[in-house]
């Protein structure tokens, strides 16, 4: 048995407060504002599009010579007019002197001229493009399950990469374009994203990178703080860019810790404190039940029991319930929490266990949207399992062809034991589906399949079409990427080979979809149910872009808080439903 976890310090999440346009007269260490790219000069159009570089002026980075300087957003006039008169061009004339273009992604700092603004340094974030933002929200035209592109996340993208360089700073004032409510919520979810950082393991730096200070405040200046109509709702904005952001930060701790020290009593350990942390009407709308191993016995919980019965840490299955007064409809999230996976005696290659302390993402998902749901007080009944194992080898482990119940009764050959997460949804997937909700949502990094065929960013949607197309809506208002994938009527056929009622894997093709075919057959046909395969975009091993850091991204949180606000609001329309 491993020994205690080490007591990691609590997130310091930035505080985050709004603010009018005169915060930007209060001093600061760093201001924050958009820049747009110069539209394409009239040469520029068609044919040949290779840059002609000129020389720059002062040993600064090369610029295109037939290019236009970026032009500075809106609310960055403060900015501008600290630089007016002080370099030849004013802002945009330094911008182009140091080769910033405006491309959605750059980021340029910039000393402020002495005695003009009353901050150390100003950094200009690249907002691509001006015509493509014009209007609210999301393109219209953008297909269903393309990457996101709509003025929020460009803006919610642009504060996460300038709050990442910021770390180590007292006070950042982000004055980015936010012209409505949807986008001054996404510059506050933004910079709390982007802020993230996780040091709970590093010492000294004698061997590698030193604990950083973290962003200590992100002010987030616009003008609807000062509205009176709308004052009240900006307010609402910040609280809920705050709360979610939260939670997500403590949904990359929970995957970024290591399987040594979170194992699945831990990890119910540490969910039932964060829980514990709730107050007033939220703490009593809340109950925990936890289901150890002679619990689960009792229940027939043969597919968490199977895939823990090769550890010596013992699976668990967390359920929490939140019950608001006066709630509407009813969710239920399952989430795969596999706390380590080895593949068991289908042994993953050693490269490929390095980044399985994540494959419990789904599970630190479903706590941390029920989490903030209920600090957020939104009123729809929301019910999650985490189910919670470690697929180690050992004497006692599953062998390739041994037969274990699922709860319910139906029965599994387990083929491949890598293919475990599975098997611990199936068990959630049926325990609640008897608590009779409208929607049920399993999330889980599922299948290598699904990151072969969508990428690192997108998460694969399968199961009720109309949920489905809900989903991939609401991940794009919130910046989470998901592409629609059918379950074609052949696929289950492909699991009906062995001596039990299914097998757990069928032939190599369509590995996704075959998964989910699988987990269909444990969910009642009256429930409206989607399937997210989170394997690529729940863990980043390449450099942190946007407000994704590397590690642990919290992917699905913000989008099951959004599924929620909609059934509360009586919208989660699903037809033949």
């Amino acid at each position: 048995m491993a020994s205690a976890p080490p007591a990691l310090a609590p997130p310091s999440i930035p505080r985050l407060t709004l603010d009018g346009t005169g915060a930007l007269g209060v001093a600061c260490d760093v201001v924050v504002i958009g820049a747009h790219s110069a539209p394409p000069s009239p040469g520029a159009a068609g044919g040949d599009r290779r840059a002609r570089r000129a020389a720059p002026p002062s040993g600064a980075p090369p610029v295109e010579a037939d290019s236009a300087p970026p032009v500075p957003a809106a609310g960055s006039g403060v900015v501008v007019e600290a630089f007016a008169g002080v370099s030849a061009g004013g802002l945009p004339g330094a911008l182009a002197a140091v080769g910033a273009t405006g491309r959605a992604g750059e980021l340029t700092w910039l000393p402020v001229p002495a005695g003009r603004l009353d901050a150390r340094a100003v950094v200009v974030a690249g907002l691509g493009p001006q015509t493509p933002l014009a209007g609210d929200g999301p393109d219209p035209t953008r297909p269903a399950g393309t990457v996101a592109t709509g003025r929020p996340e460009v803006l919610r993208r642009a504060a996460g990469a300038a709050a990442a360089a910021c770390t180590g700073r007292g006070r950042v004032v982000f004055a980015l374009p936010a012209q409505d409510l949807a986008e001054l919520e996404a510059v506050a979810e933004g910079a709390v994203l982007g802020a993230y950082r996780f040091d709970a393991y590093r010492t000294t730096g004698r061997t590698g990178p030193r604990p950083r200070p973290g962003l200590a405040e992100a002010v987030v200046v616009s003008p609807l703080a000062d509205d009176r109509e709308q004052g009240d709702a900006a307010a609402a904005a910040g609280t809920r860019a705050a709360v979610a952001g939260a939670a997500v930060w403590r949904v990359r701790d929970w995957i970024n810790t290591p399987a040594l020290d979170l194992y699945p009593e831990e990890f119910v350990a540490r969910a039932r404190s964060w829980l514990g942390e709730l107050s007033g009407a939220a703490a009593k709308a809340v109950t925990v039940e936890v289901l150890d191993e002679d619990a689960l016995r009792s229940g027939g919980y043969g597919g968490l029991l199977g895939v823990g019965r090769g550890s010596e840490r013992p699976p668990r299955l967390l359920r929490i319930a939140y019950r608001p007064r006066r709630a509407r409809g009813h969710l239920a999230f399952v989430g795969k929490g596999i706390t380590f996976d080895t593949g068991g005696y289908s042994m993953k290659p050693p490269a490929g266990m390095v980044t399985m302390k994540s494959d419990m993402s789904g599970a630190a998902t479903v706590v941390g949207a029920v989490r903030a749901a209920a600090e957020l007080g939104i009123r729809t009944d929301i019910t999650v399992y985490a189910c919670l194992a470690e697929n180690m080898v050992s004497a006692r482990a599953l062998h390739p062809s041994d037969v274990i119940t699922i709860r319910g009764g139906t029965t599994v050959q387990v083929d491949n034991t890598d293919a475990e997460g599975r098997l611990v949804l199936a068990d959630g997937l049926v325990r609640a589906g008897e608590d009779r909700p409208d929607v049920i949502v399993d999330v889980a990094t599922l299948t290598g399949s699904c990151v072969v065929a969508l990428g690192l960013r997108t998460a694969g949607v399968m199961g009720d079409a109309a949920l489905g197309e809900r989903i991939v809506a609401l991940g794009t208002e919130v910046g989470e990427d998901f592409w629609p994938l059918p379950i074609p009527a052949e696929m289950i056929g492909g699991l009906a080979k062995g001596v039990a009622d299914i097998d757990n894997v069928g032939d190599r093709e369509g590995g996704a979809l075959q998964a989910a075919a699988f987990l269909r057959e444990f969910v009642d046909d009256g429930i409206a149910w989607s399937h997210l395969d989170v394997a690529g975009p729940a863990y980043n091993d390449k450099a942190a872009y946007g407000h994704t850091p590397k590690g642990g991204t919290g992917f699905g949180v913000r989008t099951l808080l959004a599924l929620a606000d909609l059934a509360a609001a009586e919208a989660l329309e699903l037809p033949g439903r």
